[in-house]
């Protein structure tokens, strides 16, 4: 009998990143770059903020499904197939958005694309716990390197949209344009992800480390109940009510108040990249709180955040709130994985995971349209932010609640 060779040591940092490409498709781009599109797209098309909503309303639908089907899906073929099959599924949607004038079938690709968004996503998530369980002492900043993976899908829309639109500004539908750069962007990003989801498929058929990462010993034998976690999913429910009004309408805002091309495209980018850099900012507190500690005070920030515009057109102020939203809302997300984490043994996170992931499917189906009816009244898009800055503060409440198991 012959001994093994020693196996390598994986690449975990370049694994999480690779990973978070999943983040930036199923919500960077697939679901953010469409707060860009809505100001051209309403104008050509005569959209009410109430239609306009509908269509990001429809796409948590979407999400709400896909992220239902999760468990019964992993069931049959693994995390990593699930997950780019996913991601191959949210480009052809992204693509055939931009082929659609009429609403109702842009209603149902924005539903088919969070559908599809909803898999990547969750399961990405699921993913990165897995990575995490490894690495029990850096599992925070690599759970946070998943979901800051958004902020790059943020970035680069921020960056390529405005001068797609300048370019195809004599065309008719030019807005079209950026939806093809956008799933051009998700086809670069999928054949990325490859390589990291086969690394997984691989270190999947190899037991973790004996310590799992976060998670008590009398974790062991408990199963997911969602009584156990209700105050955690609530808190969560309202996060998904209030943060989607913020990042759909922002725009649609700034642009009402007059600020530039230059200066939304800054605006938006520096939220990106406060979302990539969130997850060294939070990594401590995701890895201290076995409760919902996390999750309320981050809610709590974001509240601040999404009511600034509100109150004030104040350029400095402004971009404050947009680096502050971009630097907490992915690591409220990361915060809900991580609470499952702390308080169920591994065998039961998909389970969990899929939990608040359909909680929060269920906040962001409700917020966008509220928002929008909001806007569409007195006092415009500066009081629907109102709605969405209250969701987060009962949100912050309902987390407090929530006790370690």
């Amino acid at each position: 009998m012959t001994d093994r060779a020693p196996t390598a040591e994986p690449p975990y940092l370049r694994l999480a990143l690779a990973l978070s490409l999943g983040a930036a498709v199923s919500l960077g781009i697939t679901r953010f770059a469409y707060g860009l599109l809505l100001p051209p797209m309403r104008q050509d098309l005569g959209w009410s903020y109430t239609l306009a909503g509908a269509m990001n309303t429809a796409n948590a639908a979407g999400y709400l499904i896909g992220a239902m089907a999760m468990s019964w899906l992993l069931g049959r073929m693994a995390a990593t197939r699930l997950f780019l099959i996913g991601a191959v599924l949210a480009t052809l949607f992204m693509a055939a958005s931009g082929f659609f004038t009429d609403a109702g079938a842009l209603m149902l690709q924005r539903l088919l694309a969070g559908l599809a968004s909803g898999l990547v996503f969750s399961t990405g998530g699921l993913l990165a716990a897995r990575l995490g369980a490894r690495q029990p002492r850096r599992s925070g900043l690599l759970l946070g390197l998943y979901y800051g993976g958004t902020g790059i899908g943020i970035t680069l829309s921020a960056l390529l949209i405005p001068p797609v639109l300048a370019a195809a500004g004599g065309q008719s539908h030019g807005w079209s344009w950026g939806w093809w750069v956008m799933a051009g962007l998700c086809a670069v990003a999928t054949a990325l992800m490859v390589w990291p989801a086969r690394v997984l498929a691989r270190l999947e058929a190899t037991p973790p480390v004996p310590a799992v990462a976060g998670a008590a010993p009398a974790a062991a034998g408990r199963v997911f109940r969602w009584r156990d976690f209700s105050f955690g999913l609530l808190g969560y429910l309202g996060f998904g009510m209030g943060y989607i009004g913020y990042m759909t309408f922002v725009i649609a805002l700034l642009r009402e108040q007059g600020a530039s091309a230059g200066a939304v495209t800054g605006f938006y980018a520096l939220l990106g990249l406060a979302v990539v850099a969130s997850s060294r900012i939070w990594a401590g507190l995701l890895d201290r709180h076995r409760d919902g500690q996390a999750l309320a005070r981050l809610n709590a920030l974001l509240g601040v955040a999404a009511i600034v515009p509100a109150l004030t057109s104040a350029g400095p102020l402004l971009l404050a709130s947009g680096l502050l939203f971009g630097a907490v809302f992915l690591s409220v997300v990361a915060s809900t994985t991580a609470l499952v984490r702390h308080n169920l043994p591994p065998s039961q996170w998909a389970a969990g995971i899929s939990a608040f992931t359909m909680t929060f499917a269920a906040g962001q189906i409700v917020g966008p349209t509220v928002v929008g009816f909001i806007a569409d009244g007195p006092g415009g898009l500066a009081r629907g932010l109102v709605f969405s800055a209250g969701a987060l503060w009962l949100g912050a409440g309902l987390a407090l609640r929530q006790k370690a198991l």
